[in-house]
């Protein structure tokens, strides 16, 4: 199982040079976990940039993923990992909901280097 960080569906949805490599974890999308907070990202990114429709049209494609929903267990746990690792809150819960479903978090995102249980791209 793979989570997708923001950056990652943004770098496949802006066809950026980074493309090809999250085209890889994409293949199988019943693989892939997504926070509901990257929902939240991506759809803001992409409907400030372009439009709405394509904004909408990427919400779909990301929708066809298991989507997590931030629990208690989750909060309480990215709270603790924001201070032990110095994240910025929507990080520190996407990194909580990957480690609670024992998934590796793909990303390109600075933040995330160096963590266990991360491809950094």
């Amino acid at each position: 199982m793979f989570l997708i960080d923001s950056s990652g569906w943004i770098e496949f949805f802006t066809d950026s040079p980074l493309t090809p490599e999250y085209s890889k974890y994409l293949k199988d999308l019943t693989r892939v976990i997504t926070p509901t907070i990257v929902l939240y990202e991506v759809y803001k990114k992409i409907r400030k940039e372009r439009t709405e429709e394509d904004a909408l049209l990427s919400v779909s494609l990301i929708n066809k993923t298991s989507i997590i929903q931030l629990s208690d267990s989750i909060a309480l746990l990215a709270a603790d990992l924001s201070l032990k690792h110095s994240l910025p809150m929507a990080d520190a819960i996407v990194y909580a909901t990957a480690l609670e479903k024992d998934c590796k978090v793909i990303t390109s995102d600075t933040h995330f280097k160096g963590l266990e249980r991360v491809i950094f791209i």
